[in-house]
């Protein structure tokens, strides 16, 4: 860090500083600072009256001219899945600490010393930030990649933005009680914070002069990375091909771009980067719902989400009784997350995009009432038929079946049949031909059908709906989504969730749509049948109904995730290993000797 330029920068903004304060503000003694001031003074840089105190010189002034920061990227594209369940509804750099949003108190900070070249990189909810556009200014750079890659994605697509210029590096969910940020930066940086105690932030190693020598993952009482970075055209020269080649290379897709530096700064290879050590209570990095509720009492008991108000509604308690939130792995259809009240967990269900077009809530919840009397599902605190939202209880020390456990696909089974056997009814079909066709409608109101031989495809599944509609199939109620997942080992005994798409249907089809769910071959769809024990059929026809319902499933829930997908959800390879069951399931339905002509 140049030091002469930090000097000028800092009588820059306030030439009426004492030497004493500059010595803080530099972290220098007071006779460097005194060094420093004659060194400026004996180069023409700045001078000193007795009315106006240390001005800087038209030539100070061009001193500091290679060292003016050129503008600001600010990362906004993640999920921010510890803020369940409020960035459910909003991105986490949105929502409002004492009054304000996160994000916006960066970029007023950034506006105040004159930066107003800012691009925020966007994904999850990305619209959501398109209001920034008009109200600061900013553009807006969207990262395709923010599901599946962690932020070294985000800074490879703004990476010509940093290419030949000074750029501050944010986080859209930092919030600065004070403003750091500068006109003029004499060095790199990386804002950090002294964390008493253990911590599992990065922690980091550096000389006398500031400079980051090493920096490992966790430590106590020990400096750390947080909060907002600044990187100079020279680091950004170093750091960029190399971060380009981390991004390329398979295994690094979850690296943060932090990871590239700690990789050339092993290597020996890294530019020069100081600590930027700040006070206590200065940068705060809110973990969780808790956190920013110990700083902003507006949270404890109105968080501004709807999920958190249903809960306090339902179970008759204020916000701030809604504690131990924890965002469960996300569904394909849904977005669900934990939370305790008085002890007792729960689980709070939130139907993701495009659900209210895929599935008939008021149906599944007639399945819910149908069904009540097994005690197969889980336990419903609140279902509402309209909008989908559920709260059930969280069965503690529970665990799902192990798709490879005989054992328990056997017990799994016994409760499917117990399902199948039952004389429950619903008026609700799940009729694949209806369903492919819907999911079609769907697909091509987005546009086309991304599979160059869909139609021939299409045509092939026409003929397994016809042969199977040929047959008139008894129909139980099936559950549709029997996957091993759905399937909980409770201290009550096995309890079967999630029934969207329950109705009635052959029950053969659940063993395909079991099978396909798990990515599993034809011969575990045939165990399954082996588990269960008989059926009214005998083995070789409910062997080929099944390998006609795989096919048939499999080409529905290609369709279903190529819909998914055009609203903006990634499934990565799901939608092709869903077709392929579709092919490999008429090419094997064919070669069977049995009704194979009737194709």
């Amino acid at each position: 860090m140049d030091k002469l330029a930090f000097l000028l920068r800092e009588l820059a903004a306030e030439p009426a500083l004492t030497q004493r304060a500059l010595a803080f503000r530099l972290r220098s003694s007071l006779g460097s600072v005194n060094a420093l001031c004659a060194e400026a003074k004996e180069k023409g840089l700045l001078t000193e009256t007795a009315a106006s105190g240390q001005q800087l010189t038209e030539a100070g002034f061009a001193y500091l001219l290679p060292y003016r920061v050129d503008g600001a990227v600010i990362l906004a594209a993640g999920f921010g899945s510890r803020f369940v369940p409020l960035t459910y509804e909003r991105p986490k750099g949105l929502l409002k600490v004492s009054g304000e949003r996160m994000i916006e108190r960066q970029l007023r900070q950034l506006r105040e010393v004159g930066i107003t070249d800012i691009t925020l990189v966007v994904g999850y909810l990305k619209e959501a930030f398109e209001y920034l556009i008009d109200k600061y200014g900013v553009k807006l750079l969207y990262n395709p990649d923010y599901a599946t890659m962690n932020n070294i994605s985000s800074v490879y697509r703004a990476a010509q933005l940093f290419e030949g210029r000074n750029m501050y590096l944010l986080s859209s969910d930092n919030w600065m009680r004070e403003n750091l940020f500068h006109t003029y930066e004499p060095g790199s940086w990386y804002a950090a914070v002294h964390a008493d105690g253990e911590t599992r932030e990065w922690v980091l190693h550096y000389n006398k002069k500031d400079l980051i020598t090493s920096v490992e993952i966790g430590g106590r009482d020990a400096d750390v990375m947080y909060g907002p970075v600044y990187l100079s055209r020279d680091f950004s020269a170093v750091l960029l091909p190399a971060l380009k080649e981390a991004y390329r290379t398979p295994g690094k897709e979850q690296y943060y771009w932090e990871n590239v530096y700690l990789d050339l700064l092993a290597a020996k290879k890294a530019p020069p980067l100081s600590v930027n050590l700040q006070p206590d209570g200065v940068i705060y990095e809110f973990e969780n719902l808790e956190e920013l509720r110990a700083f902003d009492a507006s949270y404890r008991d109105h968080s501004d989400s709807k999920a958190m108000a249903l809960i306090a509604e339902v179970l008759k308690v204020p916000e701030s009784e809604i504690t131990g939130i924890e965002c469960l792995k996300a569904g394909m259809t849904n977005r669900s997350f934990l939370f305790r009240v008085k002890g007792k967990a729960y689980i709070c269900r939130i139907p993701g995009e495009g659900t209210a077009q895929l599935i008939d809530r008021k149906a599944e919840g007639e399945c819910y009432r149908a069904i009540a009397p097994l005690h197969l599902a889980e336990e419903l605190i609140y279902f509402n038929p309209d909008n989908g939202y559920k709260i059930s209880v969280y069965y503690e020390n529970a665990r799902t079946a192990d798709p490879d456990s005989e054992s328990d696909l056997r017990a799994c089974m016994a409760v499917l049949k117990k399902l199948h056997e039952a004389p429950c009814r619903v008026s609700q079909r799940f009729d694949l031909g209806e369903r492919i066709a819907f999911y079609e409608s769907l697909c091509l109101k987005k546009g086309e059908i991304p599979f160059l031989d869909y139609a021939e495809v299409r045509e092939k599944m026409n003929r397994l709906l016809t042969w199977i509609h040929s047959l008139q199939r008894p129909e139980t109620l099936s559950h549709i989504d029997p996957v091993y997942a759905n399937f909980l080992f409770t201290g009550e005994g096995i309890k079967l969730i999630d029934w969207e798409y329950a109705g009635m249907a052959d029950p053969l089809i659940d063993f395909a749509m079991a099978t396909i769910y798990a990515e599993k071959d034809f011969g575990y769809a045939f165990r399954l049948l082996d588990y269960y024990g008989d059926t009214d059929v005998p083995r070789d026809k409910a062997e080929q109904l099944v390998t006609a319902y795989m096919a048939l499933g499999g080409f529905l829930w290609a369709l279903w995730a190529v819909y998914k997908e055009a609203l903006g959800v990634s499934f990565g390879t799901y939608p092709l290993t869903q077709y392929r069951y579709a092919k490999e399931g008429y090419r094997r339905f064919t070669e069977r000797e049995s009704d194979a002509d009737s194709l």
